[in-house]
């Protein structure tokens, strides 16, 4: 199940991006009720395009810091759950003027992290009969990180590290700093304050067999052929067989079968994330 962060942690960037957007105040909507008290008014929220939905608690969270008093939300397509064009997604009950002001933050969340969630899915249906795991990264937009990451769970996928601060991972830069995998593998089992898997990329198969010789527990076959997989995979788990093995680099829909099918144990990828398009989605008041 997809579990967002604590709202003391959400809010933050839901106050900051409302203030990003009303700046010193909505001059149309303050015009349109700039003599009176604006009435209750409901909005439909619609899907125009076939996609997942994700980010409907944050988007209610919008509304409701705007004003936690009058706002109703009522939701007829749930979080997760597909639809089409013309379907009705929700129903929302609050003032008009605080309609209109959180109009677009909260379009925005809903539109983005339904792309991501919608793009995941396809990616998890490819592999759906399969064992192997699909998993993000760590490139994702700075600031939207906890929930992009969060759609990718909507999508069906796993998260990889949130931050440098979740795991140890040893990529061709740590190795060319410490002079080696092994060297690498050897000073962090050495000075890590507690124990921690540590994960290896192997970007060639004598990198992966020193990798797994110097005690790694996880690593990930980077940029690496199916072919060469298929061959390498089998040797590797001889080698260890509690070795977890993680494929990347290239991975696309059309070729995400491909992987998995080596007997890969996780397939990661940032396409989930970085190639997913807005998932369109309307605003429109009824009353």
């Amino acid at each position: 199940m997809a579990t967002l962060p604590p709202w003391i942690i959400i809010d933050p960037l839901l106050q900051q991006w409302l203030q990003e957007d009303l700046g010193r105040g909505d001059r149309t909507t303050q015009s349109l009720f700039a003599h009176t008290q604006a009435p209750i008014g409901q909005a439909q929220l619609i899907l125009k395009a076939d996609g997942r939905v994700a980010g409907l608690p944050l988007v209610t969270r919008v509304f409701q810091l705007l004003d936690p008093q009058h706002f109703q939300f009522e939701t007829v397509l749930s979080e997760g759950v597909s639809g089409q064009p013309k379907d009705l997604i929700a129903t929302m009950t609050a003032p008009l003027d605080i309609l209109l002001m959180g109009e677009r933050v909260a379009l925005n969340i809903l539109m983005r992290l339904s792309g991501i969630a919608t793009m995941t899915a396809q990616y998890v249906d490819k592999i759906a009969d399969l064992p192997t795991q699909l998993v993000d990264t760590r490139k994702t937009t700075p600031g939207l990180r906890l929930l992009e990451k969060y759609a990718v769970q909507v999508g069906g996928g796993q998260n990889h590290r949130f931050g440098l601060d979740d795991a140890v991972m040893i990529k061709d830069n740590h190795i060319q700093a410490a002079g080696g995998i092994s060297q690498a593998i050897a000073l962090v089992r050495q000075n890590m304050p507690y124990p921690l898997a540590i994960e290896v990329e192997a970007e060639t198969p004598e990198q992966a067999f020193e990798a797994v010789t110097a005690g790694a527990d996880i690593l990930m076959l980077d940029n690496m052929s199916v072919d060469m997989m298929a061959d390498l995979i089998p040797q590797l788990r001889e080698k260890n067989p509690r070795l977890k093995l993680e494929a990347s680099g290239n991975i696309t829909l059309e070729t995400l079968r491909e992987v998995a099918l080596t007997g890969i144990d996780y397939i990661s990828t940032s396409a989930t994330i970085t190639r997913a398009p807005w998932l369109d989605i309307s605003m429109k008041i009824t009353a």
